[in-house]
């Protein structure tokens, strides 16, 4: 009786599983592809070897170089070893946080409102907005690009768990007793 059980409970599991593993594999090429689409309409390209100022970028973008930007990884590496390095540049690490609290504070007093300090913290308050929505678009990018990928591993470790449960549901733990022979009624 147990046989029969587990045998129908493999066999239940492995096409349930299959569906789930076909639709996640679906679901994560999907996404790669509607990234991937995405940032190609972008039309970024990365970063000349010249470009590259500093030996983290160097490190972090020189394989990718002159390549247009396609896939989560080079959205990432962008953000955070291009856009990233010239943000900190901008205002000698400080982030847009800092920055515009300090030219908030110096725009309410109308006397140095005009000054060239009050300018030049205006000028990075806006580099430093910039950099941070396009690092966090093209991270955000990443994030998607990843789940697909998660999506697609887990779409196939569903079909193969879903085979081997097929295996075993029509193979393995198929009972013998009536194979291939009529059942007589019973009298």
């Amino acid at each position: 009786m147990t046989r029969i059980v587990h045998s129908t409970l493999c066999r239940v599991f492995a096409i349930v599983l299959v569906i789930v593993g076909i639709g996640a594999t679906i679901g994560g090429n999907f996404a790669h592809g509607y990234v991937s689409d995405q940032l190609s309409q972008e039309k970024i390209t990365m970063p000349s070897a010249e470009a590259l100022t500093t030996p983290e970028m160097k490190d972090a973008l020189e394989e990718y170089s002159g390549q247009r930007m396609t896939t989560g990884p080079l959205a990432e590496a962008f953000a955070n070893h291009y856009i990233y390095d010239h943000m900190k540049q901008t205002a000698d690490g400080k982030t847009y946080e800092e920055v515009s609290g300090e030219y908030m504070k110096c725009s309410a007093d109308e006397a140095s409102k005009a000054t060239d300090e009050c300018k030049e913290l205006e000028s990075a308050r806006q580099t430093l907005f910039m950099g941070d929505s396009l690092r966090g678009m093209l991270l955000t990018a990443y994030a998607w690009w990843l789940v697909g990928s998660v999506a697609i591993w887990v779409g196939v470790g569903c079909i193969i768990l879903g085979v081997v449960l097929a295996i075993l549901g029509w193979g393995v733990l198929r009972t013998k007793t009536h194979v291939g022979k009529r059942r007589r009624p019973t009298k």
